[in-house]
């Protein structure tokens, strides 16, 4: 089970989007369904209720597809990682 909750789940293009969001500011959106690549996911960056993907981060410079439960969480855990301005802990 993983140690990261989403903040929301729903229904997406006959599959799924889980939201995630971090006290750093940045977040992810996982999803699965019939447009993506498998299991995908893309960091987000907060602001208030609001969200945009972002590509300015160490973790990735696009949305990351094919991705297994054990890669979910490890991309997780690093995006939870990040300082505020999206730079990888020292």
């Amino acid at each position: 089970m993983s140690r990261f909750e989403p903040i929301n789940r729903r229904p997406l293009n006959g599959g799924w989007q889980h939201l995630y969001r971090f006290d750093n500011g940045f977040g992810a959106s996982v999803v699965n369904h019939s447009f993506s690549y498998g299991t995908e996911l893309a960091v987000l960056k907060w602001d208030g209720a609001d969200y945009e993907l972002t590509y300015d981060t160490p973790i990735a410079g696009d949305v990351i597809g094919h991705l297994s439960e054990d890669g979910v969480e490890s991309l997780l855990e690093r995006i939870s990682s990040l300082t505020s301005n999206g730079h990888a802990p020292i």
